[in-house]
């Protein structure tokens, strides 16, 4: 239990850190994020075939008692935290990629995502640490170590937003939160989502500085689209008229 509530509570803070790098009053003028709802449909289509075929699991996760390739990004996509953890999981995935899409955009969106797949597995074994997280079933399948890694890049890019005043100094506060409570979860816990939130956080800063010429979070608001989420809102809510 509180494995699961200290997990929980770190993705909120990357979440509020996330909403205060692109402004939260920003949301509804903003354009439909259609690469992060294409991640989120293609995780739901994980679970899906979870739900249709019962070897699924077997054929996809990355146990590494069984082979292939395939399965370090396969195993993403399938969930085995029961109804609430793939709930949460698919949730979080579809806000956090929402965030990053309207921030770094989404090719670039997707590159982070695909780092938070393929590099943590890389730098553990760099540091001979993959021998503590390798062993555990819960980290043979499931999306949300690339979304805690995704999440972390969004902190980074908040605690290098240029300003001063004490609105911006809250945030870096808010930022540097994440990878320090990460890290306390790491060493507490031995919590793999510690870990991937600080490798996140680092390759987050180090792409904030290196494509900052080529990162637009405000093309929204500068030139608004034509489909916005506030209009999908209003479609959505809208009741249909009775007949007199």
């Amino acid at each position: 239990m509180v494995f699961n509530v200290t997990t929980a509570g770190l993705m909120v803070l990357m979440f509020k850190a996330g909403l205060a790098l692109i402004g939260e009053g920003t949301v509804g003028r903003r354009r439909l994020p259609w690469t992060a709802i294409g991640l989120t449909a293609v995780a739901l289509g994980g679970v899906l075939t979870q739900l249709c075929w019962s070897g699924a699991m077997d054929a996809f996760d990355s146990d590494p008692a069984k082979s292939g390739w395939w399965r370090v990004i396969t195993s993403v996509f399938m969930q085995n935290g029961g109804i609430g953890g793939a709930t949460w999981n698919i949730a979080t995935l579809a806000v956090i990629a929402a965030l990053a899409e309207w921030f770094w955009g989404g090719p670039l969106m997707l590159g982070l995502f695909a780092a938070g797949i393929l590099l943590p597995q890389h730098i553990d074994a760099l540091f001979g640490s993959s021998d503590r997280t390798d062993t555990d079933p819960r980290n043979f399948a499931g999306s949300s170590g690339a979304t805690y890694f995704l999440a972390a890049t969004l902190a980074a890019a908040l605690l290098l937003r240029a300003g001063t005043g004490k609105a911006v100094r809250t945030d870096r506060l808010l930022a540097l939160a994440a990878p320090v409570a990460g890290l306390a979860l790491w060493f507490a816990q031995s919590n793999g989502h510690g870990l991937v939130t600080a490798y996140g956080f680092a390759l987050g800063a180090l792409v904030r500085v290196l494509a900052a010429p080529v990162i637009r979070p405000d093309r929204d608001l500068q030139q608004p689209p034509r489909t916005t989420m506030a209009s999908l809102a209003a479609v959505v809510g809208r009741r249909p008229r009775q007949a007199d």
